[in-house]
């Protein structure tokens, strides 16, 4: 009987806390201010840094949309690079890929996800001699943007 007590006092503290959680109205949806690079002359490129942690060298370098990029025994490729509206604070999202080609051995899918120029701390690579992180998305002038390494 106690434990119907309990339960039944749990379940009403959650509803009451799910109540009075403000909730956005209906016809607004937060999430969808991000969109792609608007179209002009180059190609769509996320811009990276990376951190060799051994050396203590930073680089910055762009990845093509769509195409692989090696930084140090990384393989970094970019599925997708978003920006945020105009209006909405300035944002850059990419959806990165990153597998580490050492020499002698298999191939290790270190990370795959969303990352943010704006919270790099927030989907983070985490590998014992690398750092990458999304600075921007732009659009790359020339005939091929610059790689690392």
């Amino acid at each position: 009987m106690r434990g119907l007590v309990v339960i039944a006092v749990f379940a009403a503290s959650v509803g009451l806390a799910a109540a009075q959680t403000p909730r956005p109205p209906a016809n607004v949806n937060p999430g969808i201010s991000l969109r792609p690079i608007p179209d002009a002359p180059g190609k769509r490129v996320a811009e990276l840094q990376g951190l060799d942690k051994v050396t203590a060298r930073t680089q910055r370098f762009y990845a093509p949309v769509g195409q692989a990029t090696r930084f140090g025994t990384l393989e970094i490729s970019v599925a997708d690079c978003l920006v945020n509206v105009p209006e909405a604070p300035p944002e850059s999202v990419a959806y990165l890929t990153i597998i580490d080609n050492k020499p002698g051995q298999a191939p290790e899918k270190l990370f795959a996800g969303w990352m943010f120029a704006s919270t790099p701390s927030l989907s983070a690579l985490d590998h014992g001699v690398y750092d990458v992180r999304v600075l921007a998305c732009t659009m790359a002038q020339g005939s091929a943007p610059p790689s690392s390494r």
